[in-house]
């Protein structure tokens, strides 16, 4: 085949043909937003092979002949048009009956007029098509016998010569849509007219979009068929040629299979590892891969050693089989004691430190003693030594022995305030000796979480994760993952996250390797200390808690508010209150039931200050004066008192 023009050989395909091989004649740089390819200009060098898999037509612009004007067609067009004999029109039926005899034509023929033509027995509508058949005399004049319609529906009309046009010769034929008339070879180039144009006569040309696969390129090229470039078409003999077309991780993720895929590395992601393991260092350029699917579940969990100085972290499959068991957890202020209070869920610390409440902004503050048991009840808020308001942590303060608070009476159960940004120490106290699975353990207790790995997982002999002393299980991600083996040692199979790990494959030969019974994956993987760091700044963990701000100066400190005669506690509305009971009740081991969300509590608390009520009615002598050092300064009554305790 000789070489054409791209536009040449597009319009006289046949979409019935494709696939089809060209070969680029003359090479071509070519750029703009419909020819950039991901971003990327792309070049047709001499010599270049393509492979045309579809052409889709996009537009088809119409030129009017005389004038040179374009308009633009829609693809799905309406109008019908009837090709012309020529450019030239005739003014009366004489001068087109003329130049039918003088070019040896034989009658009859077809025509038209772009004016509307009156008789005595109808009246025909421009560019309405007519047959001349005849020319004959009627009544005394000599006349053209013109047939108007088709088949049953034909009129005889008879026009005198003198009839004036214009008149443009028709080739024979009915009219054709637009469709047809790009898909007909014999009416390249025609001119044509269409009634529903202002135009009487035009041209059509057709601008396709081509869609090619070249070599080594990973994305489909779409070039316009008006591309000055010129081809050949080389199909009968490119039977030997095979076009690589790359392939990302991530797009054979997206098109779901077929699975097991045999693929080749082409490209390995630059940047730093994200994963300590064996098998990273194998992913290299040329390397055999077998892609067996998605991985199951598509959940991972993000674990860090506890008790190390450098912690190392892990990424644990959803699928890990070891067993667990929960680990106290340890709380520096009170602050995160409260950001792990749960609905139902009792929480009991132990302190680890001495503290006295002389030197914090809370008058309500009793000292603590390391080894002293605290049960955390929820937030609060209170009045601090300069009349300002401050966020508090309100726990109860348990007997030395556990179990012993289960008899003591409602009266004797103290409670203690808390500042959030108090760092005291605090360590969970725990009687939870149960071996738990990791789905069973993720189901039941929320994350973060203490545990000890006692049990490795039996799939996995190289299990790291019970040589240590704790992990901290932190954060659940949801992302997919890919399960992967080497093909010259298929037994090692492990999971590829094509989202940070996007390697660059083509399809290869040949049928895979299947390994005998599941595939044995991994699933512990150690992360790389920067890869860590990276996942806790993505958009998963934008929702985490801040950590707790240290206390403001109190030299810092706005406009003092009028000291009070009565410094009150707000206490938390997260607790329904009841009156006190006249006979002593045994503690529950339960919370109480939180009836409101806590970050409303501060919109919620009443105008005036109310002290913290106490469970038992403090009584004194009125005639005495509570000093405002005094440490029970604080429990001065409100203008109405009252008297009640927190439900148990």
């Amino acid at each position: 085949m000789e070489p054409v023009s791209l536009q040449d050989f597009v319009c006289a395909l046949d979409p019935a043909s494709l696939p089809r091989v060209l070969r680029v004649c003359s090479g071509v740089y070519f750029q703009g937003s419909i020819y950039e390819i991901s971003g990327n200009e792309c070049c047709l060098s001499t010599g270049d092979l393509i492979k045309v898999t579809h052409v889709r037509l996009q537009k088809v612009v119409c030129e009017n002949l005389g004038t040179g004007q374009t308009m633009e067609l829609a693809p799905n067009f309406q109008g019908n048009f009837s090709p012309l004999t020529g450019p030239q029109s005739y003014g009366t039926l004489e001068e087109l009956v003329s130049a039918t005899t003088q070019s040896s034509k034989q009658l009859p023929i077809c025509f038209m007029s772009t004016h509307r033509i009156t008789t005595k027995a109808r009246v025909v509508p421009q560019e309405q098509p007519l047959k001349l058949e005849a020319v004959e005399m009627h009544l005394g004049t000599c006349c053209a016998r013109c047939v108007l319609g088709t088949g049953a529906q034909q009129v005889i009309l008879h026009l005198p010569l003198s009839q004036k046009g214009p008149f443009w010769e028709l080739e024979p034929g009915p009219p054709r849509t637009l469709l047809q008339v790009l898909q007909d070879p014999a009416l390249k180039d025609t001119i044509l007219t269409c009634p529903v144009l202002p135009w009487h006569s035009l041209t059509l040309m057709p601008q396709y979009e081509v869609e090619a696969i070249m070599h080594l390129r990973r994305t489909i090229v779409k070039i316009p068929s008006t591309l000055e470039v010129d081809v050949e078409d080389i199909t009968a003999f490119s039977q030997h040629i095979h076009f690589i077309q790359p392939l990302l991780l991530s797009e054979a993720l997206a098109r779901g299979g077929p699975f097991p895929l045999p693929t080749e590395i082409l490209e390995v992601p630059e940047g730093p590892p994200i994963f300590l393991s064996p098998w990273l260092s194998s992913l290299r350029k040329g390397q055999r891969l077998c892609i067996y699917g998605v991985a199951s579940p598509p959940w991972r969990f993000l674990a860090s050693t506890k008790g190390r100085k450098v912690p190392r972290h892990f990424m644990i499959s959803g699928a890990y089989q070891g067993k667990l068991r929960r680990r106290p957890r340890e709380f520096p202020t009170a602050y995160d004691l409260l950001g792990a209070l749960q609905p139902g869920q009792p929480l009991r610390v132990v302190a680890t430190k001495d503290c006295e409440g002389d030197g914090l902004e809370n008058p309500g503050f009793m000292s603590l003693a390391m080894g002293d048991r605290l049960e955390v009840l929820g937030s609060g808020q209170a009045l601090g030594v300069q009349e300002r308001d401050m966020n508090v942590l309100v726990c109860q303060r348990l007997s030395d022995q556990p179990g012993e608070e289960e008899y003591e009476e409602a009266e004797d159960q103290e409670q203690i305030l808390l500042p959030l940004h108090f760092s005291g120490g605090f360590v969970e106290e725990l009687g939870d000796g149960r071996r738990y699975s990791l789905q069973d353990l993720i189901a039941q207790f929320p994350l973060p979480c203490e545990v000890k790995v006692v049990a490795k997982d039996a799939s996995h002999p190289d299990d790291p994760l019970p040589s240590f002393l704790g992990l901290r299980l932190e954060e659940k991600i949801m992302e997919p993952f890919l399960v992967v083996s080497l093909d010259s040692n298929p037994e090692m199979c492990f999971e590829v996250p094509p989202r940070w790990l996007d390697l660059t494959v083509v399809e290869a030969e040949g049928q895979p390797s299947q390994p005998a019974g599941p595939l044995p994956v991994v699933p512990v993987e150690e992360l790389t200390e920067a890869f860590y760091y990276h996942l806790r700044k993505s958009p998963a963990f934008e929702g985490q808690a801040p950590p707790p701000r240290p206390p403001k100066s109190k030299g810092l400190s706005g406009q003092k508010k009028q000291v009070s005669k009565a410094k009150g506690v707000k206490s938390s509305e997260a607790f329904e209150l009841q009156e006190p009971s006249l006979m002593p009740k045994p503690k529950r081991k339960t919370l109480r039931k939180v009836i409101k969300d806590s970050c409303n509590l501060y919109s919620q608390i009443p105008g005036h200050k109310k002290g913290l009520r106490p469970t038992k009615p403090i009584t004194r002598d009125t005639s005495e004066s509570v000093s405002p050092c005094s440490p029970l300064s604080f429990l001065l009554p409100s203008p109405m008192p009252f008297c009640c305790c927190f439900c148990l």
